[in-house]
């Protein structure tokens, strides 16, 4: 079994805030995957399935972003799942607006939901940290981050949300690498090729770049402007100009 935990804030005024995303990402795993209507218990939202063969638990702690560890460790503890079995999506000023990087354990960055999971769980469990950029000084990044995303956000968040829902299994089975490079491609496009030194043998295919480089050079380009993340996103942010 595994735990996938999305941090956040409770309640309707939170739901479209930066610091939200991971309870967006959640919403997006449960709803590709047809999961039944969440249930309550660990002072959160809760729900059971299964995900490419993997046997799943998503949680979304109603505690509050800076408490968020006592739901996660008690929902740990009843289903005797130690800090390797749990992977938390969570919100990161450090990365740029779409850009997801994954990783075991580490720092908190200084996110307090993170901060809180640390002081109940110890430091080794999974993180996926979802970009939503960095407001350029310290003293705009509290109000950054509780601040809605902006209807202009919809074109990078929407695939984003969608890509994270499809490759949920990936994360589920331990295979982070994996997919990172989905997000990369789903967000981004087709992955671009690398420069080749010397003339390419006409039946040789160029390698791929990795999904880091991908990850920093690749440009949208066109967008799909309708699907289920992009519907969700409209009942959050109303309708697109």
């Amino acid at each position: 079994m595994h735990l996938l935990v999305g941090l956040g804030n409770p309640g309707k005024k939170y739901q479209a805030h930066r610091h939200n995303v991971g309870f967006m990402a959640v919403d997006a795993i449960a709803s590709r995957h047809n999961l039944s209507p969440y249930r309550s218990k660990f002072n959160a939202q809760w729900v059971e399935g299964t995900i490419d063969g993997e046997r799943v638990i998503l949680l979304k702690p109603q505690t509050f972003m800076n408490d968020s560890g006592t739901s996660v460790g008690a929902a740990a503890k009843f289903f005797k799942l130690a800090p390797s079995d749990i992977t938390v999506l969570y919100d990161e000023l450090d990365l740029a607006p779409g850009k997801i990087k994954v990783k075991t354990g580490g720092g908190n960055g200084g996110h307090n939901g993170i901060r809180s999971m640390e002081a109940h769980l110890g430091k080794d469990f999974h993180r996926v940290r979802i970009g939503i950029g960095h407001p350029g000084h310290k003293d705009r990044v509290h109000n950054h981050v509780l601040s809605d995303f902006a209807k202009a956000d919809n074109v990078w968040l929407a695939p984003l949300l969608d890509a994270i829902g499809e490759n949920a299994g990936l994360l589920a089975s331990g295979q982070a690498s994996s997919f990172m490079n989905k997000i990369a491609l789903a967000v981004n496009g087709d992955a671009p090729k690398a420069k080749a030194e010397k003339p390419v043998p006409k039946k040789q295919s160029p390698k791929l770049q990795s999904h880091v480089h991908q990850a920093r050079t690749a440009k949208i380009t066109k967008l799909p402007e309708t699907g289920p993340m992009a519907n969700m996103l409209k009942k959050l942010f109303g309708k697109g100009e």
